[in-house]
């Protein structure tokens, strides 16, 4: 095998291992959040990671962890509830990515479970000290609107 070919896998391989370790990453988010698993979920994040839900901004690591801690996110995980995050589309750019998925978070209501949300969801990552690390994550409601679909498209034309 020659030089040029070999540096070729290498690289190709090295893509493919940031694109499973960011799709790793982002699946894990649903059974540590549901688990209230707050300061697990926040390494998630960049120390100034962004989250923005529903209205709901969340402007750092230690945002996101309060949001796990918080009343409200306790009561729905305390009354049965299931983040599920759908196969993510990874596009790597050296140490920047960008990432989209589909997600649904189902709620335990009246012996039931019942769909209480389903999202589109960008990410943008970057590696720092060594790991994949979100740096901002923006999740619409997919209902219809320009901007979920707009989400999306943006994820997943990257």
């Amino acid at each position: 095998m020659g030089t040029d070919r070999l540096a070729d896998l290498e690289r190709r391989m090295s893509v493919i291992e940031d694109e499973r370790a960011i799709e790793r990453m982002i699946a894990r988010y649903g059974p540590l959040v549901d688990a209230g698993d707050a300061e697990t979920v926040g390494e998630l994040w960049a120390e100034d990671g962004t989250y923005e839900v529903e209205g709901w901004s969340m402007r750092s690591r230690a945002d996101i962890v309060a949001m796990v801690r918080s009343p409200e996110h306790q009561g729905l995980i305390g009354g049965g509830c299931c983040h599920f995050l759908g196969p993510a589309v990874v596009t790597v750019d050296g140490d920047a990515a960008v990432a989209v998925c589909e997600s649904a978070l189902l709620v335990h209501r009246d012996g039931r479970f019942v769909v209480g949300r389903a999202g589109a969801n960008l990410f943008r990552l970057r590696r720092i000290d060594g790991r994949w690390q979100i740096t901002s994550r923006t999740t619409a409601a997919l209902d219809g609107k320009p901007q979920s679909r707009q989400l999306l498209s943006d994820g997943a034309s990257a």
